[in-house]
């Protein structure tokens, strides 16, 4: 009986330590992103499940600060992937050799427009996102201003004070608006376009989404904003039409990439393969109607029908290049306009 009881205390004791090298093997992976603060437990969820040696770590703040963030520390990287980041902000990176050359299984499926032009291979788009007008007609009324059908409709001397859009360089949905102009209606005409803009504007936010909850809550006329918080705040109840102007908009790729020199490059590698499946672009279009797997949509209720045929055509590398320039001409045009950051 003795002997039967300390085989089967030997038996336990050699399960225990059998699976705590296991429990030991999770890699812990620190991933910089500017994915909102509700995508970040659904996404850790996915990652984990489909990388079972995975552990995330989020490091989350706007797209500005973490491109600023990441830039800093280009001499001693301390992410191993970003993550939800604007393409744009990848390919200056990428510029400053700070990513992983790695093409994920899976990435020749995705459509063009989320996948580099050209080797080398750094960067996967994960989905994409509009600059929108949100619109409230019921405030519009009181002046009798009528739904902008153009950009330049945004104009009116009626809607001086009564607009709002995102600080470009706090960000991404902010800067790809800006972009967005200087490349479909050339460079001078652009920067002609936002001083008279510049004129009826109240304040640059420093959120992508805040522009259309103020529209929305008829504490503006007209919030320049995120296309998905538009549709979102419209199917609230809120009195706006989500307008594509007919020049078209301004859009940016969220994408992921692996930091060059990450000491978990194995790992990353699988979370970089995870992210170009079906089952990963589904969890994108529980947040965004475009997404870079054909055949994955997830359209909500209110979105404007025109919105990705409304997509200007976009050189993100472009953006890459001319974003120091651009944003330091901003900043000396209408930076006197700028939200308190808070």
């Amino acid at each position: 009986m003795m002997k039967t009881w300390l085989l089967a205390g030997l038996a336990v004791a050699l399960a225990l330590g059998a699976s705590a090298p296991a429990q030991a093997q999770k890699t812990k992976l620190t991933i910089y992103t500017a994915l909102e603060n509700d995508q970040l437990p659904p996404f850790k969820q996915a990652i984990e499940a489909a990388v079972p040696e995975a552990e995330v770590t989020w490091v989350r703040d706007s797209t500005g600060v973490i491109t600023a963030r990441f830039l800093a520390e280009k001499d001693n990287p301390r992410a191993d992937i970003v993550m939800g980041l604007a393409a744009s902000s990848l390919l200056v990176f990428d510029k400053a050799g700070l990513l992983e050359t790695y093409k994920p299984k899976g990435a020749d499926a995705l459509k063009p427009q989320f996948r580099p032009a050209k080797e080398p291979y750094t960067w996967t788009g994960m989905d994409a996102y509009l600059g929108v007008i949100c619109f409230n007609t019921a405030e519009a009324a009181k002046d009798k201003v009528p739904t902008p059908a153009s950009w330049n409709d945004l104009l009116n001397p009626a809607l001086k004070g009564k607009v709002v859009m995102p600080h470009p360089a706090s960000s991404g949905t902010g800067y790809l608006m800006v972009a967005g102009w200087l490349q479909s209606m050339g460079e001078e005409a652009g920067w002609k376009f936002m001083d008279g803009l510049h004129e009826n504007i109240a304040a640059y936010l420093h959120s992508g989404s805040a522009p259309c909850v103020q529209a929305a809550r008829g504490e503006r006329v007209a919030g320049l904003a995120l296309d998905m918080r538009g549709a979102s705040e419209k199917t609230k109840g809120a009195p706006i039409e989500v307008v594509v102007p007919k020049e078209g908009v301004g859009w940016e790729v969220e994408a992921t990439a692996i930091v060059k020199g990450t000491k978990n490059l194995e790992v990353a590698k699988k979370v970089a393969d995870w992210g170009t499946t079906k089952g990963a672009n589904e969890l994108y279009s529980k947040t965004y109607a475009i997404v870079a797997l054909p055949g994955v949509q997830n359209t909500p209720p209110n979105y404007p029908p025109n919105a990705e045929p409304g997509m200007i055509k976009n050189d993100l590398a472009w953006m890459a290049d001319n974003r120091e320039r651009v944003l330091a001409e901003w900043s000396k045009r209408y930076e006197s306009k700028a939200a308190p950051k808070n």
